[in-house]
C-alpha cells in the first residue's frame, strides 16, 4: 500500500478527475488505483495510463488508499505528479 503519499501533498492529486487531469498533462508519474473502485473508473484510469505510459500500482481498496492519501474517506485514484524544474526531490516508498 502506498502508505505515504500524505506526506508530499505538493506532489499528490487525489480522485477521479483531478487525477484523469494530471495524466492527460503529462504530469503524473505514477497512478495508484483502488481495486474495489466503480469498474468504469478502473477502465477510465487503466485507459489513460496505458495511453500515456503512466505506471499504475493497485491498491486493494478504496479505504487504503484514502488513508494514504490522509483523507477521512475512500479514493478511488491518486496520482504522484512529475517533480518540476528547480522543485526538491522526494522518494515515495511503494510496496
Amino acid at each position: 500500500m502506498p502508505h505515504n503519499l500524505k506526506f508530499i501533498p505538493s506532489q499528490t492529486v487525489v480522485g477521479r478527475k483531478q487525477t484523469a487531469k494530471s495524466i492527460r498533462q503529462g504530469k503524473a508519474q505514477r497512478v495508484f488505483l483502488a481495486c474495489d473502485a466503480e469498474n468504469y473508473v478502473v477502465k477510465e484510469m487503466k485507459d489513460l495510463c496505458s495511453e500515456f505510459h503512466v505506471p499504475v500500482t493497485e491498491v486493494a481498496t478504496m479505504k487504503q488508499l484514502g488513508k494514504a492519501c490522509g483523507i477521512q474517506v475512500g479514493a478511488a485514484t491518486a496520482a504522484i505528479r512529475k517533480e518540476a524544474s528547480g522543485e526538491k526531490k522526494e522518494t515515495v516508498p511503494i510496496r
